[in-house]
């Protein structure tokens, strides 16, 4: 079986045209580039390195020239002992014991579908070649696995030199100046087979994940972490890891959205507020705009008033506290689900590893030296005055874009006053019934449109102001590009949001004494059923044409590229039989390539998510379940567009979801505060409460919601005199506010019951934070970060591991006496 598919890879393309060397790497370049000296140069010292390189031309295209790139395996065994490479260790004795104690993985693959593919459980330690005869080596060929080739061969490109000078070295570099048009490891063949699996068994890796995990069928199943770490590395493994586990645990938080949306569905036509404002059918409102108004009776508000309970109802308290704990489960379980991870991945240690600084950083910086205190060698150093100036341009930058966005929603706001006036005065009769809605619905829409744009532009920024920076590894360019994309994009998508949860509303004034913009457009008004409804429109809007959105771009726009790179290919006259037997480094060259920066878009997109499904839940408490049916989605596309529509990304290895595990809790903290506000200030909830227990007909008696609030709408009301607007009316309308009647001693003033309700409001905002930060810590206390049962096994390896080293250790040296002494003793005369 093995050799079957060692020379089907032979034949795809995957080796030399020896069938014998394997190709762990391709570069292309186009033969009318102009650098030819300096790829020349790249090449020689290339071989210098001791690589093997071979050129193909391509099949499709006469300009494009293939270099396969060989690592030996004496080079292989020298880099690999000096990147400190994890390799399983030969260790006899105890081995039982010690498997008896090593993690039990729940997403492996069935061992049937690939047998001789299957890894087996043992220790692992960095690779020395003086000591290579403790190393498990059956085969020389197979030893080194293909990503952990290529990261080896990823390594060597990024240090070799292309001209004389320090900081001439680098394929990044060569890339971008266009000596080379790309760089990548090859797929280990096709993802696709005319056999079955289930008979025939996967033809490779690539082919496995494909039909165990990247099929659309496979959406219910566990995902295999552990070959997409084998295949793509363990940055991406814990890429998926991490977005398998959020999924998971979304599964919970929609269930409980569902019931509180399904409790105000159920009881939405016994609500009293709602049937209040059905049945009032003789209170005039007070006219919504300054011209051509015509006056609105109340119970024509009735089908908001009706949707509103759907989202603010009596489970709305509850949901917001559970979503803030339900924060807080996902982070600390993640923390132990990631601690298992990293001991099965074998990524315990590797943090003390030194990270290789950015070629950009020493080319900057090669002038000025000093003593790294963790190797004792002299590397580039950067002096802190230039550090701190460049610092601080780079946080001017972000302001400056900030503040481009607050401009961007204050245009909006200025669109939806003047939009407001022209749907209510609209001459079509059901425009101008609905013009809030319509008000809305159209700002919306404009919203969204000018957050797209602007996400263009914040990605150039944020890669210039990060490249100011000079960082100095690929991890700090990675979190510092991380940060600042999200601090761009999380106040381009909310600030609309926080603006209609806590202004929209609040500064209008009343009816004769309006506030207006530049003393032209009146200031917004909440509905007569509250401002709740619009904050409502505004997050579903946005999350469902967000991810819509998303969705498109992750899979729909590289299905296009590849669908016109096949098109180009007919057009010079390439059948499809020829297309079928072009090698597999040709393949992959028409794909597409992975995103320039990464997992940070992946990260991205669902770290905002998170934001919109915690922190303004208590208005949404739909948000957990498009997000879970998004992700569901997300899962088999991200698979599918990784597998099949992509170049193999660079195996790379990581022991954490980096900087994005701050953000989200930073976002956690941030949801307490925004659902403690919703709830007291955008909600109803407070005013109801405090009419319930202080002005309600049972104040006196238990406490029965329906019954207790008994002309609450009334209650909540104002009166205004009609003939102060000078429109032609007469009588009293009402508005929504608790201001004194124009026939009082003080007209128009506030009442007492709004200070209760305000006094009401500041003291659930005290006792919610503190109560939901009180059980948020108190959780996270009990929750240690690494399970009990991984700190013992920890343990026993180590010591079984310690015992077992020095026993093999000594068995070498007395075999090694016994040898010696055979031959002296043969010698002597």
């Amino acid at each position: 079986m093995l050799k079957e598919k060692t020379d089907a890879m032979a034949s795809s393309g995957l080796f030399f045209k020896d069938g014998k060397k394997r190709i762990d790497y391709i570069l292309v370049y186009k033969k009318s580039s102009l650098q030819v000296e300096k790829r020349s140069t790249f090449e020689k010292n290339l071989r210098a390195e001791g690589l093997m390189l071979e050129r193909e031309p391509a099949v499709t295209n006469s300009d494009i020239m293939f270099v396969k790139i060989h690592c030996p395996w004496e080079t292989l065994c020298k880099y690999a002992e000096r990147m400190n490479i994890r390799m399983p260790f030969s260790l006899q004795r105890n081995m039982r014991e010690l498997k008896s104690w090593l993690p039990r993985n729940p997403m492996k693959l069935d061992k049937e579908a690939l047998p001789d593919l299957e890894e087996t459980d043992c220790y692992t330690a960095p690779f020395s070649r003086a000591r290579i005869h403790h190393f498990t080596i059956n085969n020389k060929d197979s030893f080194f696995s293909n990503s952990t080739r290529s990261r080896i061969v990823h390594h060597m490109l990024q240090r070799t030199k292309y001209e004389d000078g320090k900081s001439k070295m680098g394929i990044n570099r060569l890339l971008n100046n266009g000596t080379y048009e790309a760089a990548f490891p090859p797929h280990e063949g096709s993802h696709k087979s005319r056999h079955p699996i289930k008979t025939h068994g996967a033809q490779n890796h690539r082919h496995l994940l494909y039909e165990r995990w990247a099929r659309w069928g496979m959406w219910y199943k566990y995902q295999p972490l552990d070959l997409i770490r084998r295949y793509f590395g363990e940055k991406i493994g814990l890429y998926f890891a991490w977005l398998g586990w959020y999924t998971g645990m979304l599964i919970p938080a929609a269930l409980v959205g569902l019931f509180v949306f399904l409790y105000g569905l159920f009881t939405m036509d016994s609500s009293q507020v709602s049937k209040e404002i059905c049945e009032a059918n003789e209170t005039i409102m007070c006219p919504m705009c300054e011209r051509n108004c015509t006056l609105q009776k109340l119970n024509e508000s009735c089908i908001y008033a009706k949707v509103t309970h759907l989202f603010d109802n009596g489970g709305t308290v509850f949901f917001a506290i559970f979503m803030a704990i339900w924060a807080t489960v996902f982070l600390e379980f993640w923390k132990r689900r990631r601690a298992v991870l990293t001991y099965d991945w074998d990524l315990i240690d590797w943090e003390d590893e030194e990270e290789e600084l950015r070629p950009q950083f020493e080319a900057k910086y090669s002038q000025v030296e000093r003593v790294n205190p963790i190797t004792g060698k002299p590397e580039p150093f950067q002096p802190f005055p230039d550090k701190l100036s460049r610092l601080m341009v780079s946080v001017s930058g972000i302001f400056f874009m900030i503040s481009l966005v607050l401009t961007a929603v204050f245009a909006v706001v200025v669109y939806r006053l003047v939009a407001m006036e022209q749907f209510a005065s609209f001459k079509w009769y059901f425009i101008k019934k609905y013009w809030q809605f319509a008000t809305s619905g159209t700002g919306v829409c404009i919203n969204f449109m000018i957050i797209m744009s602007l996400n263009v532009v914040y990605e150039k920024v944020a890669y210039l102001l990060t490249d100011l920076e000079h960082p100095r590894t690929e991890s700090e360019w990675e979190n510092s590009f991380a940060l600042k994309m999200f601090l761009f994009q999380f106040v381009n998508l909310n600030s609309s949001i926080f603006y209609i949860a806590f202004f929209l509303g609040r500064f209008a004034g009343r009816p004769g004494k309006y506030n207006k913009l530049f003393n032209r457009w009146r200031l917004e008004e909440c509905h007569p059923s509250g401002c709740l409804i619009d904050l409502c429109l505004q997050m579903g809007v946005i999350m469902v044409l967000k991810q819509m959105w998303n969705n498109f771009m992750e899979l729909g726009y590289p299905l296009l590229q590849n669908w016109w790179s096949r098109r180009k290919m007919k057009r010079r006259g390439q059948s499809m039989e020829h297309k079928i037997s072009l090698p597999q480094w040709e393949k992959d060259w028409n794909l597409q390539p992975m995103n320039l920066h990464g997992l940070m878009d992946e990260y991205l997109e669902m770290v905002l998510q998170f934001g919109f499904t915690t922190i303004f839940v208590a208005a949404f408490p739909l948000a957990p379940l498009l997000a879970l049916l998004n992700n569901i989605i997300e899962i088999r596309l991200d698979a599918y567009k990784f597998v099949t529509q992509w170049r193999r990304p660079m195996p790379a290895r990581a022991t954490d979801i980096g900087i994005w595990y701050g953000i989200l809790e930073g976002i956690g903290v941030l949801a307490v505060i925004t659902n403690a506000f919703v709830i007291a200030i955008t909600s109803d909830y407070i005013p109801r409460f405090v009419y319930a227990y202080k002005y309600g007909p049972c104040t006196d008696q238990g406490y029965r919601q329906e019954k207790c609030l008994k002309g609450y709408v009334n209650s909540s009301l104002s009166v205004f005199d009609l003939s102060e607007l000078g429109m032609g009316y007469s009588g009293y309308c009402r508005y929504r506010d608790y201001r004194a009647p124009p026939w009082s001693s003080t007209p128009y003033e506030f009442t007492l019951q709004f200070w209760h309700v305000l006094a009401a409001r500041l003291a659930f905002i005290i006792v919610f934070e503190h109560l939901v930060f009180g059980i948020k810590s108190f959780i996270a206390y009990l929750i240690p970060d690494m399970p009990k049962d991984l700190c013992d096994r920890m343990r026993r390896e180590k010591y079984l591991v310690q015992e077992m080293m020095y026993e093999a250790e000594l068995e070498h040296l007395q075999r090694e006496r016994k040898k010696n002494g055979k031959q002296y003793h043969h010698e002597w005369p």
